[in-house]
């Protein structure tokens, strides 16, 4: 076995390759495979070099297994602080609460954050909302004015514009300082013709696989419905292995930045390193422990089950480390700020302007069903 750093990875061949085999916890066979009422989870068979068909099954998509990996930065599905080893960080968060006389916010509230929302800093909840100053005061020009104004792409008097090639160093750096995770998991302005695809690929899949049905029924104990005691069938799967796979394009990140002479363009190496430390560190507490990727599927790494090619591997990344090497600059945490009664406005839904879009690299975070 030996240890995968940040540093091997930066400096090594793209993509950079690593599978991990899970199991089951308590000892179970079966699992729940994501999947959709009335359609169930997808098995299908996969030809092999010699001849045969494996049956293999999707347990989670890249889209879903990005929005697990973006799970693991918080303290818990509703508290959405940042756990201790990620303090320093940037990210955006959507706020409401109450105005006084003076404009100052009180009773804060956060609504959601770019690492819970599928479109992370591209979300219609950021680019329209106010920023607000170190005093709690919503500035006057929306978010995306002052996105475009930092990527240096701003037309006057059209919400519509194209980076130059010498313009997206400035697009890159301008992400990193407010939304470093975006350019791990991906992010795409579709009105601004930017799209940066995804650093960190992972798909989860269970070979060898076979459909358990089962089903379950619904007890109405007081009668006050009209649905009786429904019957309703529940999907689950055996197989033989259960296998993650993160795929790292290496090259995507090197091409954030480069050396121009003494200068730099773009991102430097210690804030490269920092977006391969945190694509780590998130594999790492991913696997560090059993995860429940849904109520029926808690799935957990087997012994020596972490691997590159052949070889056990084990991460060995100090994130913390990281952060205060990439250079962030305060304030860490962007807070915009959306009135109460234009975000709860009844009958109208808010919605990303990525969602326009059929971009796959954009995760959405209910992509798939769950039970």
């Amino acid at each position: 076995m030996y240890n995968i750093t940040p540093q091997d990875v930066l400096k090594g061949p793209s993509p950079f390759v690593l599978t991990a085999e899970l199991e089951p916890v308590a000892g179970l066979d079966r699992f729940q495979p994501a999947g959709f009422p009335e359609i169930g989870h997808v098995i299908y068979k996969a030809p092999r070099s010699n001849g045969t068909e494996e049956a293999v099954c999707i347990v989670d998509s890249p889209a879903s297994m990005a929005n697990h990996l973006e799970s693991v930065c918080l303290r818990g599905a509703h508290d959405y602080e940042l756990v201790n080893d990620l303090a320093g960080m940037p990210y955006v968060r959507c706020v409401t609460g109450e105005l006084q006389n003076g404009g100052q916010l009180t009773r804060r509230e956060i609504v959601v954050t770019s690492l819970t929302e599928g479109h992370r800093i591209a979300s219609t909840y950021f680019l329209d909302g106010k920023p607000l100053t170190n005093n709690g005061n919503p500035k006057n020009n929306k978010f995306q004015e002052t996105l475009t104004e930092e990527f240096g792409i701003a037309l006057p008097g059209s919400k519509k514009a194209h980076p130059p090639v010498e313009k997206w160093w400035s697009v890159f750096l301008t992400i990193f300082r407010y939304d470093p995770n975006s350019l791990v998991h991906g992010v795409l302005f579709p009105q601004w013709n930017i799209k940066i695809p995804r650093f960190i690929t992972a798909h989860l899949e269970a070979f060898g696989a076979s459909r358990v049905d089962r089903s379950g029924v619904k007890f109405d104990r007081l009668g006050k419905t009209t649905s009786g005691q429904p019957i309703f069938a529940v999907d689950d799967a055996v197989a033989q292995s259960i296998r993650a796979t993160f795929i790292l394009d290496v090259g995507l990140i090197r091409s954030f930045g480069r050396k121009d002479g003494k200068d730099n363009l773009g991102l430097g190496d210690q804030q490269k390193e920092f977006l391969v430390a945190l694509a780590l560190w998130k594999i790492q507490r991913l696997l560090d422990s059993a995860f429940r990727f849904r109520s029926g599927c808690h799935l957990a790494l087997i012994e020596n089950g972490l691997k590159a090619g052949n070889k056990s591997v084990k991460i060995d990344v100090d994130i913390k480390n990281a952060i205060q090497n990439a250079g962030f600059t305060e304030p860490h945490i962007m807070d915009v700020f959306w009135p109460r009664e234009e975000l709860y406005r009844e009958g109208k839904e808010v919605q990303s302007r990525a969602e326009e879009s059929e971009d796959e690299s954009d995760e959405n975070k209910n992509e798939e069903g769950e039970d």
